[in-house]
């Protein structure tokens, strides 16, 4: 009986989006908005709420989507598959199947037993580890998805390390909080450095334009005390949020170094890994210096695993979820990158900037922040969020009388943080949402939430220090 009811619960759900859908579909679109672009746009935002009420999985949604946009004639078939041969895209695809080759070799568990041995004696501390690790080397990744190719094998590693897996419910809590700690900790960590995320230095050199000056050492300072009390605080409130199975664990450290004494010297995989990971990690932290192509790097390491026999084709294959997340995010990707184009975002980032004219500077400020945030649940990329509505918003913040350095630090921090908002929200993301611990509406209850926090924190903690340190 109680399938049934489900069963008539969906079913009501998915007409309902589609009907919003198709009405959004027939109402005139506002002025100064072309009808090629509100249609799109009713598609787009039908996905995504169907994946957010539950009506489709994310894949389901998109195809749909994607689809629908082609045979309506609203994009060309070039256009609307454009994503598919997205550089970023691939090096995600690449990235989990190296991922992978960390896990099946017994490095990943080498690695949680060592960060357990130190770190171990409670769940919380190896969320704290991931969140050190991360703000350690991110300074030296200017891709933060790159990045997530380092911390994802060693969360999913301590996931196991702690007991959990995808498939088993009775620890599955603990998997899912130290993944979205993973999330969370590269959108932080990418705050934290002017040369932890593409898209950062491409703000700094807009803010030239308002005659504001952000060097790597200003952007530090600016950026230290909010983002070190989000690093601080976050943690627990995930733990909070997720409350995983297992809490205290005192006997988990001495328990770690007998199975690392146990593990002996390093396996010859895990010796091929291990070169092949720092040797990757190196070039994709010098790829800017050298001129070199990141997913370039990936295919190398990747090929080297191959070619060695650590990763076979029967290994690759097993991996359907790769196939999915490829998909579903190159046509959501694709979707997002059109909707910029035909002058969507720009338009919508006007509209609501403009509305805020008679508040006063403050507040005007908090509000232009809160709509940036806000906005980036119809982006699928940062640095496009940032060049579509950043000197937008600060330009109407100054003309609004907001002081304008504080405002394009508020606004290049919330252009990280907000990564975690939804699954999608950040290429770096991909590979904790496929990681099977974290289901579509996990990810985007705890991304609203934790985006939240996080924006909070920044104005609180971070508009009082900006006052002092920014001129």
């Amino acid at each position: 009986m109680t399938s049934k009811v489900d069963g008539r619960r969906i079913v009501a759900i998915r007409a309902a989006v589609i009907v919003v859908a198709v009405a959004t579909w027939f109402v005139p679109p506002p002025e100064g908005l072309t009808i090629q672009a509100w249609r799109l746009f009713a598609i787009f935002a039908a996905a995504i709420v169907s994946v957010v009420v539950g009506a489709f999985p994310i894949l389901t949604a998109s195809v749909l989507a994607v689809a629908a946009a082609v045979l309506t004639g609203l994009l060309s078939p070039v256009n609307a598959y454009a994503g598919f041969a997205n550089p970023t895209i691939l090096l995600i695809v690449v990235a989990f199947l190296v991922a992978r080759s960390v896990v099946k070799c017994g490095l990943g568990a080498r690695i949680g037993y060592l960060i357990v041995s130190v770190f171990g004696r409670s769940t919380l501390g190896l969320s704290y580890s991931i969140f050190l690790v991360d703000g350690l080397i991110a300074p030296a990744f200017p891709s933060n998805t790159a990045r997530s190719g380092v911390i994802y094998p060693l969360a999913f590693s301590l996931a196991e390390a702690g007991g959990a897996t995808p498939h088993d419910d009775s620890c599955r809590r603990v998997g899912s909080f130290l993944m979205f700690s993973g999330m969370v900790s590269l959108s932080l960590s990418s705050a934290l450095w002017l040369t932890a995320m593409a898209g950062n230095p491409m703000g700094a050199e807009i803010a030239k334009t308002f005659g504001i000056d952000i060097g790597f050492g200003s952007w530090l300072l600016a950026a230290s005390v909010p983002t070190l009390v989000g690093i601080l605080v976050l943690p627990p409130l995930l733990y909070w949020f997720i409350g995983p199975e297992r809490k205290k664990t005192p006997e988990a450290p001495a328990a770690a170094r007998r199975a690392l004494r146990a593990l002996g010297p390093l396996a010859r995989d895990e010796k091929i890994v291990l070169a092949a990971f720092v040797g990757m990690v190196a070039l994709w932290a010098s790829a800017a210096t050298l001129k070199l192509d990141s997913t370039a790097v990936a295919f190398l390491g990747l090929g080297i695993l191959l070619a060695s026999g650590v990763l076979t084709l029967s290994d690759i294959a097993k991996e359907g979820d790769v196939l999915a997340t490829f998909i579903w995010f190159a046509v959501l990707f694709t979707l997002s990158g059109q909707l910029n184009e035909l002058g969507f975002m720009g338009f919508l980032g006007q509209r609501l900037a403009g509305s805020l004219r008679g508040l006063s500077a403050p507040a005007a400020g908090v509000v232009l922040v809160g709509a940036y945030v806000l906005l980036h649940y119809v982006f699928v990329s940062q640095t496009a969020h940032l060049l579509a509505l950043f000197g937008v918003f600060l330009d109407v913040g100054v003309k609004l009388g907001v002081p304008a350095a504080p405002l394009a630090f508020q606004l290049l921090f919330a252009t990280n943080y907000f990564s975690a908002i939804t699954p999608q929200g950040s290429s770096a993301n991909l590979l904790f949402a496929g990681s099977g611990f974290l289901s579509q509406r996990d990810l985007y209850r705890l991304g609203g939430l934790t985006t939240a926090c996080s924006m909070v924190l920044y104005l609180v903690v971070g508009l009082p220090w900006l006052r002092l340190v920014v001129r």
